[in-house]
């Protein structure tokens, strides 16, 4: 991981070298500066979260990121009660949508999560998943990439947790990646001017 720390933006703010990769990804810098690190509610909101950091797994958010409006029109806007119903007409229809990534096994496992997390009670998912949030005293803050952990002991309590409830495609690494999406953790960069915003 990069030793880097913060990066002044063209504003002349300074943001987590990541929300900064170059011009032609300003989507990088509107999503770090508007969106990660901000507590996520909602069943639906975090399902949404669950299912775009499994389609990440081994890929840049970036391509994610762009293709964000083309997975809500795919999948229901991520609504749990609708995409559980899904039915093999709708994988195959998924399959052939290119607004989305057409990985078979993501597809799969997302409908499989809606269909876990239509099981549970209405907020139990994310009741389920802020419960594995840390104490946010005594994590010791991030002065460059290098200070952020990819996997934590609450991450994998939370991977555990999921795959227990019959979640798919929720290793450790992509739940701490939820995590710092969602605001379980604040990893911004100490002097990133968003980490006292969130």
């Amino acid at each position: 991981m990069s030793e880097q720390g913060v990066v002044e933006g063209p504003d002349g703010l300074p943001r987590c070298p990541w929300g900064l990769e170059s011009e032609t990804m300003a989507d990088y810098r509107v999503y770090h500066d508007t969106e990660w690190g901000r507590p996520v509610h909602g069943d639906d909101a975090l399902y949404e979260r669950v299912s775009l950091e499994a389609f990440q797994s081994g890929l840049s958010w970036l391509t994610i990121l762009r293709r964000r409006e083309g997975f809500r029109a795919a999948f229901a806007d991520f609504s749990i009660k609708k995409v559980a119903e899904f039915t093999e007409a709708d994988e195959a229809r998924l399959l052939a949508d290119p607004g989305i990534i057409r990985n078979r096994a993501k597809i799969a496992a997302t409908i499989a999560n809606a269909r876990a997390a239509a099981a549970l009670a209405p907020g139990e998912l994310s009741e389920l998943i802020w419960s594995h949030a840390p104490a946010s005293d005594g994590r010791p803050v991030p002065r460059t990439f290098a200070d952020v952990p990819a996997i934590t002991p609450e991450s994998t309590a939370l991977s555990r947790d999921l795959k227990k409830h019959g979640f798919r495609f929720v290793g450790p690494t992509t739940a701490y990646a939820l995590m710092q999406a969602c605001g379980l953790v604040n990893d911004h960069l100490a002097d990133c001017h968003i980490r006292d915003a969130v």
